[in-house]
C-alpha cells in the first residue's frame, strides 16, 4: 500500500532528479561555449554515421572537409563514424581545425580519430545548439533520422529568423531529389511553407565549389538565399 509519506518521498526524489538534470544541462552548455568560443569561421557537416553509403559519398565528405580547411574554415561534425569521420579526416589531414561534437549513444557512435578538438554530450539538443551556433554554413550528406532532424531544425531556425541566415547544401541529387520534390510539390503547393523557403537550401552533386559559394553568400548584404533549390 502506497502511503502519503511514500508519495511525498517520491515527489522529492523526482524534484531532486530534475534539479541534477538541469545542472548537467547547464554544465554541457558551459563546456560547449567555453570550448568553441574561439572556433572562428566554421562549417557544420552532417551525414550518416553508418558505413552503408557508396564509397564516393565518403570521398566527397573527405574532399569537402579538406576544401573547407584549405579555405580557412573550421570543420564541425558530430564526431562519429561514417560521413562525419570522412569530413573530419579531410580537415585533419589538410592541417585544419577539425572539431567533433560527440554524443553518448548505446550504439553507432564511436568518436573518430580525426579530431583536433572534441567534446562529448549527453543531450542531443545541447549538441545541436553547438553545431548551429558556430556554423556559417551546413553541408548535409545522405543520412538517416538524425541527419533529417538536424537539417529541418536548421531550416526552421533560418525560416523563422531565430538564427542569422546561412547557406545549406544538400549533397547528392539522387538521394535528396525525392525529398526536395515532396517539399516543393506538397509543402509549398499546399501552402504549409512559402515558395521562397525553397531558396533556403541548394542541392549539389559536386562539393568543390562549396567554400567559394559560402564566401559569396556571406558577402551579400541581404543573405536572401540561393534563389534555386538545386544546381541543375
Amino acid at each position: 500500500m502506497v502511503t502519503e509519506r511514500d508519495e511525498r518521498l517520491h515527489l522529492v526524489d523526482a524534484m531532486a532528479e530534475n534539479a541534477w538534470r538541469m545542472f548537467r544541462i547547464l554544465g554541457e552548455f558551459a563546456d560547449g561555449f567555453e570550448a568553441l568560443r574561439g572556433v572562428g569561421r566554421a562549417v557544420t557537416v552532417f551525414g550518416s554515421a553508418r558505413d552503408v553509403l557508396a564509397p564516393e559519398v565518403y570521398a566527397q565528405a573527405e574532399a569537402i572537409g579538406r576544401a573547407l580547411a584549405q579555405a580557412g574554415y573550421t570543420v564541425l561534425t558530430g564526431g562519429g563514424p561514417g560521413v562525419m569521420r570522412a569530413a573530419n579526416r579531410g580537415a585533419f589531414e589538410a592541417g585544419g581545425r577539425s572539431v567533433g561534437l560527440n554524443i553518448e549513444l548505446p550504439h553507432e557512435q564511436e568518436p573518430n580519430p580525426y579530431q583536433t578538438d572534441f567534446l562529448t554530450f549527453r543531450y542531443f539538443f545541447v549538441r545541436k545548439v553547438m553545431l548551429v551556433k558556430y556554423a556559417q554554413a551546413f553541408v548535409a550528406f545522405p543520412g538517416g533520422f538524425g541527419t533529417l532532424n538536424e537539417l529541418f531544425e536548421c531550416l526552421t531556425l533560418i525560416q523563422t529568423l531565430k538564427i542569422h541566415p546561412f547557406p545549406v547544401f544538400l549533397v547528392g541529387s539522387a538521394f535528396w531529389g525525392g525529398l526536395v520534390d515532396w517539399v516543393r510539390d506538397t509543402l509549398a503547393a499546399r501552402g504549409t511553407i512559402s515558395p521562397e523557403d525553397l531558396n533556403l537550401f541548394r542541392v549539389v552533386d559536386g562539393v568543390e565549389g562549396i567554400p567559394a559559394m559560402i564566401d559569396a553568400y556571406h558577402r551579400r548584404p541581404d543573405h536572401a538565399g540561393f534563389h534555386l533549390p538545386s544546381d541543375g
